[in-house]
């Protein structure tokens, strides 16, 4: 469906669709005189979560971010394919602001309020934290000014939500008995950073981070089932212990497995 660029697995229990956790880089080598410029597609960041998710047998189509901003479903036909839908790491304009409306003045769905509906009507939604999740850098994502606030299960900020921990911090676990934490065992390793999220109060506060901070949060919406996580789900945020720990492979299938209605 995706073209070259996005990627399909093989025939498994359910269909995920993760977007996000993708880059363009252009940048200028100097050699002494002379300089030449380059540009490359980053988009290896998504292969932890791809493969984790692969080996638990969920199939999981990826699409990248700039994919994303012309192909995101925006039907409930096309989103309903789909038991969850994962945003890592995209902000609200790449998915709000389709080109063919921005450029050519064509009306196109809200794909924002068809996520709101599709979650009401049973669907999955996680985001994972980043520069561009939540509220991001800058507040460039800004996801509290989108439908999306309503939905998800934590309250978000306005303004640049970035706690960045280059000396590295644990979460606190507080609902040990939660079903994404099936399987999870041992110390859980350190991140780099995270955005500052709070669970709402009809929401299920499942970790914190730093004390107060909303690590992981679930919540029922309608229908359907909506998960917050506050750090990355790759690097840097996402630090190596984390990738390699051998509760990653069961954390992340777990996540979307509650969202399915499977756990």
């Amino acid at each position: 469906m995706w073209g070259q660029l996005g990627e399909r697995s093989g025939k498994s229990v359910k269909k995920v669709l993760i977007v996000g956790e993708s880059w363009t880089v252009q940048e200028t080598h100097i050699k002494g005189f002379d300089t030449v410029d380059l540009g490359r597609l980053e988009k290896t960041s998504a292969d932890p979560l791809l493969g984790a998710l692969r080996a638990a047998g969920i199939e999981a189509e990826y699409m990248p971010s700039h994919i994303a901003q012309y192909q995101f479903p925006d039907t409930q036909e096309a989103l309903n394919e789909y038991s969850v839908i994962a945003l890592s790491d995209i902000g609200s304009n790449t998915l709000m602001m389709d080109p063919v409306m921005q450029f050519q003045g064509v009306r196109k769905p809200n794909r924002f309020y068809e996520l709101d509906k599709y979650v009401k009507n049973g669907g999955g939604l996680v985001m994972f934290g980043g520069y561009l999740s939540f509220a991001g850098i800058e507040n460039k994502a800004r996801y509290a000014m989108t439908p999306l606030a309503r939905l998800l299960p934590v309250e978000m900020l306005n303004w640049d939500d970035r706690m960045e921990h280059p000396e590295g911090i644990c979460p606190e676990i507080r609902l040990a008995d939660h079903p994404v934490l099936n399987g999870v065992e041992g110390a859980w390793p350190w991140f780099l950073g995270y955005n500052r999220i709070k669970a709402k109060k009809e929401a299920q506060e499942i970790a914190v981070i730093d004390g107060e901070d909303t690590f992981m949060a679930s919540m029922e919406y309608g229908e359907g089932r909506t998960f917050a996580f506050a750090s990355d789900c790759a690097m840097h945020w996402g630090s190596k212990e984390f990738l390699e720990w051998d509760s990653y492979q069961k954390l992340i299938p777990n996540i979307f497995r509650w969202l399915a209605k499977e756990l």
